[in-house]
């Protein structure tokens, strides 16, 4: 019988830097859906206080950190990152696990905004677009979550059939902006 082993989406792909910018790969852990049922949105909210220390979060934005963080991604919709899912989660939302869905990558550097700015459709500079704001929007032609995790630090999560569309993506206009700066 045939051993399979388990790969990461973006293996051989990266880590890639361009000027002053870095593009890594990211092990989010485990990554879960949530979705409240009707009229437990707030039970929800503080059973991920009780179990993480983080609360449901609004449209558009992310709570927690590295490590923890559960990122708005669509109506009544978060996805949880980091630790599976505790039992008490189960009693005010839907949960499906979306582990091997996804590609999640770091975009970290000086440049980052200018890079994403040719592939994305919305305005992230940072007094826009601040640490903990997230987005459901396109990275090229890619159906994406872009979260701003930090200062020079973009969290981009596309679907795993994408990663290797994602990275040569990211890279092309990485070197173009570097290029442009003089920093190849």
């Amino acid at each position: 019988m045939a051993e399979l082993i388990a790969q990461s989406p973006c293996r051989d792909l990266l880590p890639v830097t361009h000027g002053t910018v870095t593009l890594s790969e990211v092990d989010p852990g485990n990554i879960t859906s949530l979705s409240p049922f009707k009229g437990k949105a707030a039970t929800l909210s503080d059973a991920l206080n009780s179990a993480y220390g983080l609360r449901f979060p609004a449209p558009g934005r992310s709570t927690g950190k590295e490590g923890v963080r559960c990122l708005w991604t669509g109506r009544q919709q978060a996805f949880l990152l980091g630790p599976e899912p505790v039992d008490s989660l189960k009693a005010s939302a839907a949960l499906t696990d979306q582990s091997d869905a996804w590609t999640v990558v770091s975009l970290e550097g000086a440049d980052a905004e200018d890079v994403l700015a040719r592939l994305v459709p919305i305005d992230l500079r940072a007094g826009v677009f601040k640490r903990g704001h997230t987005a459901r929007t396109l990275c090229q032609h890619m159906t994406a979550s872009i979260t701003r995790t930090g200062a020079n630090r973009f969290q981009i999560m596309v679907f795993r059939s994408m990663a290797a569309t994602l990275c040569h993506e990211l890279g092309e206009a990485m070197h173009m902006v570097a290029a442009r700066a003089g920093r190849p």
